[in-house]
């Protein structure tokens, strides 16, 4: 578990680690915010191929080797994107990791289904959820912080980082053995997916799921702007300390598992999504001690639901558990995408308060129309 949580850490770390520097590349690239958000977006693109291509062929050769050459590969991005000047190259090499990143999301759950006991199991995926924000939250800050100074700085460590956990996990990380080649062929993994898809149920909580990150996603990517405008006027190594907040992500994850083991798994969830609004809706106000209130309440109230949506794609999906999980996975990164990117024009055009205009009453509308969807599927 201590491999599989330093693994997830590097992963979402190396992933995000670009969304702070956004108002660097405007400015150094002299490009516009949408197309800065690209190295969010093209990133999040590969890595929902990564995550389908790899999860199929780490079913068939095994976990363990997709994880460690996830992490290797993940690592040689880091080396060159500090060493070029072009805007284009920086966008071939994010795409590039996007796809080597997902080796880790692709293989890790699984691993832990088929490795650990399963009395604790549970507990070890909840361990394994909350690592993915405490990367990300790594990330952030370091990239952030030395935003102010040479950002190239953050990615040499970062690869470091990745140098260290790759040689922990190689030789830390106990081989597979209960692992079972599928002898499923790529066409009936297909069939799995289509199967998934005729599933009114599951497709509320796939579209769920990039409601939720394109809310999540878009408030934290426009935040740096929005904190670093004349309204406020912070330096982006002090914006980065707000990436604290995620603190409350960590711990979202196990509070969910607690309070649905005593509430009912939709009542705590509808209750988390009102509490990512709520969080979202107090970020409109010019009082920074308030934003970041907004912030951290925010960040508690996705990953609690974002953890509690996980849990009834696996719950709903009679078979085939292992491609729904995927399918929520990749539903999950396009709302990374989409709030990355396609909210851009969104902030160009009406700046922040457009911002939190979308990301209040998008998740509202979605929530009357999944819980008007969801009575109508429980009466038929």
């Amino acid at each position: 578990m201590l491999s599989l949580s330093l693994a997830s850490m590097f992963i979402f770390a190396a992933f995000y680690s670009f969304q702070p520097l956004l108002p660097v590349l405007t400015d150094e690239f002299g490009i516009s915010v949408s197309s800065a958000s690209m190295t969010m977006s093209l990133a999040t693109i590969s890595l929902i191929i990564g995550l389908i291509v790899l999860g199929f062929l780490a079913d068939r050769n095994g976990r363990v080797l997709f994880i460690k050459l996830s992490i290797l590969f993940s690592i040689i991005p880091m080396i060159f994107i500090p060493m070029t000047d072009s805007y284009i190259v920086i966008l071939i090499l994010r795409f590039i990791q996007g796809f080597t990143l997902a080796g880790v999301p692709a293989a890790a759950l699984a691993y832990i289904s088929e490795e650990i006991d399963p009395k604790f199991s549970s507990m070890a995926t909840a361990l394994y959820i909350s690592s993915n924000p405490l990367g990300g939250m790594i990330g952030r800050i370091v990239t952030g912080y030395f935003s102010e100074i040479q950002w190239q700085f953050a990615l040499y460590i970062f690869t470091i980082f990745g140098l260290i956990v790759f040689l922990f996990v190689l030789f830390a990380l106990p081989r597979s053995k209960n692992f079972k080649p599928s002898e499923r062929t790529f066409k009936e993994d297909i069939k799995g997916f289509s199967y998934h898809m005729t599933n009114p149920t599951l497709l509320l909580m796939f579209g769920l799921g990039i409601v939720l990150q394109i809310t999540f996603t878009g408030v934290w990517t426009y935040l740096p702007f929005h904190l670093s405008s004349e309204q406020f006027g912070l330096s982006l190594d002090t914006i980065s300390l707000t990436y604290f907040a995620y603190g409350f992500g960590v711990i979202g994850a196990p509070i969910a598992g607690w309070l649905s083991s005593r509430f009912t798994l939709d009542r705590v969830r509808l209750v988390a999504i009102l509490v990512l609004i709520f969080g979202v809706a107090l970020t409109i106000t010019s009082s920074l001690i308030i934003v970041l209130i907004g912030m951290c309440i925010l960040c508690f109230g996705f990953f609690t639901a974002h953890a509690l949506t996980a849990s009834s794609v696996g719950k709903t999906a009679q078979h085939l558990k292992g491609s729904a999980s995927s399918l929520y996975l990749v539903s999950y990164y396009i709302g990374v995408a989409s709030g990355s990117t396609l909210i851009g024009p969104i902030y160009e055009s009406w700046n922040w308060n457009g911002i939190i205009l979308t990301a209040t009453i998008l998740p509202l509308i979605y929530l009357v129309f999944f819980l008007y969807m969801m009575r109508n599927i429980t009466l038929k």
